[in-house]
């Protein structure tokens, strides 16, 4: 998953303040609910040790009236009297409310709901042209852009003279030149808007056009949904469904294509990890943070290694397995953190990829919840020092 947003997160000092909160509910009642568990976030964060500052500041954002329409939750992070991001989420959270004061910000809770949460772009087209929307891991769905086709002629007629079959054609002509455009826009906003999934939406045979002139080499997996249309008004729950659908089958593939890559680049068993292009392990993985090494996180957070220890300076590349590894801190007065969340701060600062492992594959790897895609491998005078 992409998470560009959050590099605001890495180089600031903590400690952090990190609360989530579900706010999908928007009935009568919901200003009065918001400001409570704003209330409460707040006494936990002062409970946990929370600077009056920085409390303050958490609840000046999270009691914030009227909340934006179609959100679902809230993420809040705050350090120093200042909140430095405060992204609306897609997604509920699991619980109500999950506050923290630790040294680095809590992403761990933000990398389950985003990983539920692909880009996906899906395209309203008619015989006219399209709208497109982005819909990603934080936020409501946005536009993004409008295509707009020949609007004459697009209706054929029921004649069958000469005139008139001349004038068939060039309906059909518009029709596939108004293809044409969407699909170039499309291809167009995939890479530009980081893309996962595109869904066409729209009559049969309009997506169909636009499916078929999309490149061969699309970098996003496409599916046409039945549901949903151009027109105002036009009903989308029935689409909204189609979209989860593509988003779980894309997470699906990718997950296991991503461990398949892992399987493949970690040592063998019983051999040397010189030459491997995969880590795993809370010790190897911190040597190849500090290295800037990884390219790909796999994090599975409900693994024993997630929740383990380590010890973090004021930089990304500042962690170590032990407080008195002062050589690599950087710092005389280092802080303990989590080593999930240190890792995702070393890995995000080096702009690598993170994989949220998902639950229900049924696996043990990476093993103890940790591991990495390298960018390149170990030697075996590093895989020692690692391990010591």
């Amino acid at each position: 998953m992409r998470f560009a947003f959050l590099t605001a997160l890495h180089d600031r000092p903590g400690p952090w303040a990190s609360v989530y909160l579900d706010t999908s509910r928007m009935d009568e009642s919901a200003r009065w609910r918001q400001e409570l568990m704003a209330r409460e976030a707040c006494d936990e964060l002062a409970a946990q040790g929370g600077d009056g500052a920085t409390v303050r500041a958490v609840h000046a954002t999270l009691s914030a009236w009227p909340r934006p329409a179609g959100e679902a939750g809230r993420a809040v992070f705050a350090a120093h009297g200042e909140v430095v991001l405060d992204p609306q989420l897609a997604v509920r959270p699991p619980a109500p409310s999950q506050v923290f004061w630790s040294a680095l910000p809590r992403l761990g809770p933000l990398l389950d709901l985003a990983a539920g949460e692909p880009v996906c772009l899906v395209a309203y087209v008619d015989r006219t042209g399209a709208d497109l929307e982005l819909r990603g891991p934080v936020g409501p769905a946005t536009p993004a852009g409008e295509v707009r086709g020949r609007d004459w002629p697009v209706h054929r007629t029921a004649t069958n003279t000469w005139s008139e079959r001349h004038f068939q054609l060039s309906v059909e002509n518009t029709w596939e030149e108004n293809a044409r455009k969407v699909a170039d826009a499309v291809a167009d906003a995939v890479p530009r808007l980081g893309v996962d999934v595109v869904v066409l939406a729209g009559g049969e045979r309009e997506r169909r056009s636009v499916h078929e002139r999309l490149p061969v080499a699309l970098a996003a997996e496409v599916v046409e949904s039945g549901h949903g249309g151009r027109a105002a008004g036009s009903g989308r729950e029935r689409l909204d469904e189609d979209v989860r659908a593509a988003k779980e089958a894309f997470l699906r593939r990718r997950a296991e294509a991503e461990l398949d890559r892992f399987r493949a680049a970690r040592a063998p068993e019983g051999a040397s990890a010189a030459g491997a292009a995969a880590a795993e392990g809370v010790p190897a993985l911190v040597e190849a943070a500090r290295e800037h090494r990884i390219a790909e996180l796999l994090i599975r957070p409900e693994g024993p290694d997630a929740h383990r220890r380590v010890w973090v300076g004021a930089h990304p590349d500042q962690v170590a397995v032990r407080r008195s590894e002062t050589q690599y801190l950087g710092d005389t007065e280092p802080l303990p953190a989590r080593a999930d969340d240190a890792l995702l701060r070393s890995a995000l600062a080096a702009g690598a990829e993170v994989l949220r492992v998902r639950p229900e594959i049924d696996d043990e790897v990476p093993v103890g919840g940790l591991g990495a895609l390298l960018r390149w491998p170990y030697d075996e005078k590093e895989t020692e020092a690692a391990t010591m």
